[in-house]
């Protein structure tokens, strides 16, 4: 799959039904009957929605006599996670080194802080109260 692919997977997705959709299908294979049953749409529209899925490699139906079962297929979900697990490990590598990098200036504020503490006491024959 390319980067259409996942293009079109995405695009797929973008629709809550389509979601919904993929969603009771991960619990298993259904006829487009079955799917259709918790929509408030005509047929046809569920079929449009399916068609969708499977022009992204979502799902896909087998030929043959109806009814016929409607599956996911994981290609589609290997992509996709693909995609997500090298942004996600990118973004996870520069929190990283935002985090050392405040660490690194807690320290040194903290370093700072105590020595300032040393150098902004006067000593006491230095001082001019206790002459």
């Amino acid at each position: 799959m390319t980067a259409d692919a996942l293009s079109r997977v995405f695009a797929a997705l973008a629709d809550p039904t389509r979601r919904d959709m993929v969603a009771r299908l991960s619990e298993g294979d259904a006829t487009v009957s079955q799917l259709a049953e918790p929509y408030r749409m005509t047929l046809q529209a569920v079929y449009k929605h399916l068609r969708v899925l499977e022009d992204a490699g979502l799902v896909s139906r087998p030929r043959g006599p109806q009814p016929r079962p409607v599956r996911l297929e994981v290609q589609a979900f290997d992509l996709m996670d693909t995609w997500i697990e090298r942004h996600r490990g990118r973004v996870e590598q520069r929190y990283r080194r935002l985090d050392a990098v405040l660490a690194e200036m807690k320290g040194d504020e903290h370093e700072q802080d105590h020595g300032d503490d040393h150098r902004s006491r006067p000593e006491a024959a230095d001082h001019p109260d206790d002459s």
